[in-house]
């Protein structure tokens, strides 16, 4: 006869019998929500050894609170598909899957202003735009039926604190598609629909970004609980995304009347640039500072280093762009003290920049090593390094300077080679499943038998 069990309750952080459960199915640490592609930031994928499970009844076959419904064994990869669920293969479709959208916009947007006379290269950046396009209507109409069809593990991922920073991407996918629709999309959809297109992206993912820049801070203060350990650039998303409306704004401005419609977007950009920046200067020393004392990053999770760069990027980007859209916006003195400003924050920014690509480039060569496999944190090799292209542009065109044109096509290089390899795993991925079950652990790195001197 089969042991009576009490049915398990849902998992709430400030329930006083339940802070100090670890063995609650709910709990984001708890071995059920592990190391999955999806969810490369998952508390569990450290090198702590892994939990012991909660000792079972042998005579137990059932699962609490569903009588008739065969029991899955502790310590098994993933909860078999729930009849009740429709489009069970959504259910773990997180908030991350926009970017993908935002490393393909980038590609497009970066190489469309190259200094180089290549035959077909806009039309191979339209044809890209395209595909971004595309891939934002299909995450986007996938994303909604997730709510619909599974709004509890929508709420879940709202108040996982490994997954809640990625509600940030949505917001620069829209800003960074609207934005390409202007610089190369208008050749294959004209003028007028390219701006209409980037007017409501833009509007949509400035709102969407602003929401997301307070509401997870906020809940990361409120409810969410981060060991000092457990801080990764991950929580930058959400910062970065006001940014990425101050660099594509600009674009928006020559098609607005003169007065004072050009010059409230414009200061309008220029705010959000000044939100983003100091709320990235908060959080970039935690980074650092964790990566000193407590050592690298969870192999699955050294990818996310590569994030760094897109507040770095993407403000050097900004600057250069509110200074382009100057003339006509602003008083000429001003227009002069923005094309300097462009200079004078980008050089050493982008200098500082080159010093992150450095040394994440490396922790990434020693993960791999050490078998980092494929995740969807690959996609941090696309955007940010797409922004610091971008930059390299902008600083170009202000100081006529030929090492910048050098550095843009170089980094490109990187970007485009990141790219396809993002989106060839992502597509075996997708292909196999594997993408969309649910979380697994993963073998943790084996542990140094001495000091970390490296």
């Amino acid at each position: 006869m089969a042991t009576a069990v009490r049915p398990e309750q849902p998992f709430h952080p400030q329930h006083p019998d339940q802070q100090e459960n670890p063995d609650h199915p709910h709990r984001p640490d708890h071995p059920q929500y592990v190391d999955h592609p999806q969810y490369p930031d998952c508390p569990e994928h450290s090198d702590r050894p892994e939990r012991p499970g909660r000792p079972k009844n042998p005579d137990d076959h059932e699962r609490p609170g569903r009588p008739g419904t065969p029991a899955r064994p502790l310590g098994s990869s993933a909860a078999p598909p729930d009849p009740r669920h429709r489009l069970p293969g959504l259910r773990h479709l997180g908030p991350h899957w926009y970017a993908p959208v935002m490393g393909t916009a980038a590609v497009a947007t970066a190489g469309a202003g190259l200094p180089l006379d290549v035959p077909g290269l806009r039309t191979a950046c339209a044809a890209v735009w395209a595909l971004a396009l595309l891939a934002l209507v299909t995450v986007l109409g996938a994303r909604t039926l997730h709510w619909i069809h599974h709004p509890d593990q929508a709420r879940d991922h709202l108040l996982d604190p490994a997954v809640a920073p990625f509600h940030g991407c949505l917001s620069m996918a829209l800003s960074a598609v609207g934005g390409g629709a202007l610089v190369v999309g208008r050749d294959w959809i004209g003028v007028g629909a390219a701006v209409g297109l980037d007017v409501l992206l833009f509007g949509a993912g400035t709102a969407v970004g602003l929401v997301g820049a307070v509401v997870v801070p906020y809940l990361t203060v409120v409810r969410h609980r981060i060991e000092p350990v457990r801080i990764s650039p991950v929580l930058l998303l959400p910062l970065v995304a006001p940014m990425v409306s101050a660099a594509l704004g600009p674009l928006l401005v020559p098609y607005l009347p003169p007065g004072q419609a050009r010059l409230t977007l414009l200061l309008g950009c220029l705010a959000l640039f000044g939100l983003s920046l100091l709320a990235t200067l908060l959080v970039l020393p935690l980074v650092f500072g964790r990566l000193l004392t407590a050592g690298p990053l969870p192999l699955a999770l050294t990818p996310s280093m590569f994030l760094v760069l897109g507040p770095l990027g993407q403000s050097t980007t900004a600057v250069g762009n509110l200074a382009d859209a100057a003339p006509g916006a602003v008083p000429a003195p001003y227009t002069h003290g923005l094309v300097e400003v462009a200079v004078l924050y980008g050089v050493p920014v982008t200098g500082f920049a080159l010093f992150w690509l450095a040394l994440s480039g490396a922790m990434v060569v020693r993960a791999r090593r050490r078998g980092m496999g494929f995740s969807m944190a690959w996609w941090a090799f696309t955007f940010p390094v797409g922004t610091c292209v971008t930059g390299a542009e902008g600083l170009a065109r202000h100081t006529g300077l030929g090492a910048f044109d050098v550095l843009a096509v170089a980094l490109y290089a990187l970007l485009v080679a990141a790219w396809v390899t993002a989106a060839v795993h992502t597509a075996r991925g997708l292909v196999s499943g594997e993408l969309l079950a649910a979380p697994r652990r993963a073998p943790a790195e084996p542990q140094p038998t001495t000091a970390r001197t490296r």
